[in-house]
């Protein structure tokens, strides 16, 4: 699903209209809290139209939900009510809904999250700027963003050992796996089920991977 800021909307056609000035968009009227807002939900009821059509009319139900930016469990609860209002029902056709996990909040309650969702896909950048309270918009200070910062390398382990407990999917989407190689080590070795890659890094990310657990399989046999 969109996960817009209230920023880029504006800077749409038209989209000035309709979409509050805030001073730091970046944690501010994004992802999940949109859904079920008087703001946006009727947006929302398109997108969720959009799903529908893909997944019963089309035929295409091996397509997931993904709801990005879920701050709290109510939130949670909330969305997947709403969507249930626009005609798409977890486990209905076999509709599974994921969420990113990217907020720190998210994996401090991976448990209850894991709850009221089917799985998990970790956001890398969000999750990394909010583990050091970074604004990635910041050209001052994005020397300081690293995903492999020991902090936010912490905080994607605890979560991919928290869905593992929990008995869900767990993946990733973020660059830094085809950029560097030991980074994709990293998250083969916590167990993670799936990494995503942007099209033209999907070789070297695939090439990455296998390298990864071919050393695993080393460590693991001494």
């Amino acid at each position: 699903m969109s996960d817009f800021k209230t920023n880029e909307y504006a800077n749409l056609i038209g989209g000035k209209d309709f979409e509050p000035k805030e001073e730091n968009p970046m944690i501010g009227f994004r992802g999940a809290s949109r859904y079920y807002n008087d703001l946006y939900k009727q947006g929302f009821k398109l997108e969720c139209d959009a799903i529908r059509k893909v997944r019963d009319e089309m035929g295409l139900t091996n397509v997931k939900v993904m709801i990005p930016f879920c701050r709290t469990i109510g939130e949670g609860n909330k969305v997947i009510a709403v969507m249930k209002r626009y005609g798409l029902e977890q486990g209905v056709n076999n509709l599974e809904v994921y969420v990113m996990a990217e907020i720190p909040s998210n994996v401090i309650l991976a448990e209850k999250f894991a709850a009221v969702f089917d799985g998990f896909s970790i956001g890398s950048n969000d999750l990394t700027q909010l583990t050091l309270g970074i604004d990635r918009d910041s050209a001052i200070i994005s020397d300081l963003f690293s995903e492999q910062n020991e902090a936010a390398k912490d905080m994607i382990a605890t979560m991919i050992r928290k869905a593992k407990a929990a008995g869900v999917k767990i993946g990733l989407c973020g660059q830094a796996p085809s950029d560097f190689p030991e980074f994709a080590s990293f998250l083969v070795e916590q167990g993670i089920d799936s990494i995503s890659f942007n099209p033209d890094a999907l070789l070297k990310g695939i090439e990455n991977i296998k390298k990864a657990e071919s050393l695993l399989m080393v460590k693991t046999a001494f």
